[in-house]
């Protein structure tokens, strides 16, 4: 019989993002099904003026202080203020742990994306010179570095750039991390803040965003047509079980499994075969069984392809009794390298509530997915215990985590 590592303890969350700055703002949006996508028109020279769905968060981030004294990257302050929410509510005070035994695992897509394009206009644009800072306030490692300074940890401190499962992979290495022994807890998360004329652009240009409206993305829908774009950060801490009793912290979370698969077929076309694998290793690593998830927050992009492919591996993992599937890009947009951890932090308030919360603008889901869409109005589900959430990258990374309530 194989054995299963236990799972680490999630004892505090801080979240910026579309749907809101705070847990309570955040589970407003996210239960009501409350869309944060607008219409925005871009202006970029030699591609003209076009309007695209965006998902803006409000934050201001030139009010973050930088430990170390340089310019904040956009993502970074982001990553700053969840960070600092999340060990706030998870009561971790300076010298009330072990630094060398503290890690830090960070996810984000492309870094510092608004000091990068700022330091290209300055170059090509306006002729000036380059701050000296220019380098390590866009390296993707930034935000990593910064949060290091802020709180103190001293053990291992990794990025990751996986694409959409950027975050996910992080936590999920973090996991691993704590369930070897090698750390006591972690602070993980991800950051992602792109929403730039040139980024916008690339995206545009891939045609792959939705109609210039809220209802841009509509996941699993009949009439899906892309999705939206977003920016905002989650950071979580994680314990060993140990750790989190001996310092008397409280909590019904638990991160009880993770997996990783690479597709190795198409750069940019998912592949259900790998995002089955990942889900199956994902419960073979949380002891569980596919009629013990009551709920998916899905990967759900609101693309043709996406969506299908996602629809069909999640067949072919639960059978004829699936889940409550959710889709929560429909009103944060998609957050890219952030958004394994915004939706993580879905997932957990879904468990908290024992509720489902709706997929938003579906008026007809698509028949031929087969899967069980909740849209209209949150659904009660008073027996949740174990939920899953997914994240299918560009360049084939897929990666499944599955959080808990404590018995």
């Amino acid at each position: 019989m194989t054995r299963v590592a236990p799972p680490a303890w999630v004892s505090g969350c801080g979240v910026v993002s579309p749907l809101g700055n705070d847990i309570d703002a955040f589970d407003a949006a996210l239960f009501a099904g409350c869309s944060a996508v607008r219409a925005e028109a871009i202006e970029l020279p030699g591609n003209g003026r076009f309007e695209v769905p965006l998902a803006r968060s409000a934050f201001d981030a030139a009010r973050v202080a930088a430990p170390s004294k340089l310019p904040l990257d956009r993502g970074s302050a982001m990553a700053l203020a969840a960070a600092e929410a999340a060990v706030a509510m998870a009561g971790l005070a300076p010298g009330g742990f072990d630094p060398e035994r503290a890690g830090l695992y960070w996810g984000s897509g492309m870094g510092g994306a608004a000091t990068f394009e700022a330091n290209c206009q300055a170059i090509w644009a306006e002729q000036r010179r380059l701050r000296p800072s220019a380098v390590v306030t866009s390296m993707p490692n930034a935000p990593l570095a910064e949060v290091a300074l802020r709180l103190g940890t001293r053990g291992t401190a990794i990025g990751y750039a996986c694409a959409c499962a950027s975050a996910a992979v992080a936590i999920g290495e973090a996991l691993r991390a704590l369930q070897a022994g090698a750390l006591d807890l972690a602070i993980v998360g991800g950051s992602e803040a792109l929403l730039t004329p040139a980024v916008v652009g690339a995206w545009h240009a891939m045609r792959v965003l939705g109609p210039a409206r809220s209802d841009a993305c509509r996941p699993f829908a009949a009439d899906r047509a892309g999705f939206a774009l977003g920016e905002g950060a989650a950071a979580f801490v994680i314990e060993t079980e140990a750790h989190a009793r001996a310092r008397g912290a409280a909590t019904p979370w638990r991160l009880a499994g993770y997996a990783t698969s690479c597709d190795a077929t198409h750069v940019t076309q998912p592949d259900a075969d790998g995002q089955v694998r990942a889900m199956r290793a994902a419960l073979r690593s949380a002891g569980l069984q596919p009629q013990d998830i009551g709920h998916v927050n899905a990967h759900g992009t609101g693309t043709l392809a996406g969506d299908q492919a996602e629809a069909n591996s999640l067949q072919r993992v639960f059978g004829a009794t699936p889940p409550a599937v959710t889709a929560s890009k429909a009103i944060s947009g998609h957050l890219l390298g952030a958004g394994g951890a915004v939706e993580l932090l879905a997932l957990l308030r879904a468990l908290q509530q024992r509720s489902a919360p709706p997929t938003a603008h579906v008026a007809d889901d698509d028949p031929a997915l087969g899967i069980d869409l909740v849209r209209g109005s949150a659904r009660a589900l008073p027996a949740l215990r174990h939920a899953m959430s997914n994240s299918f990258a560009f360049g084939g990374t897929n990666a499944v985590l599955i959080a808990s309530l404590a018995p």
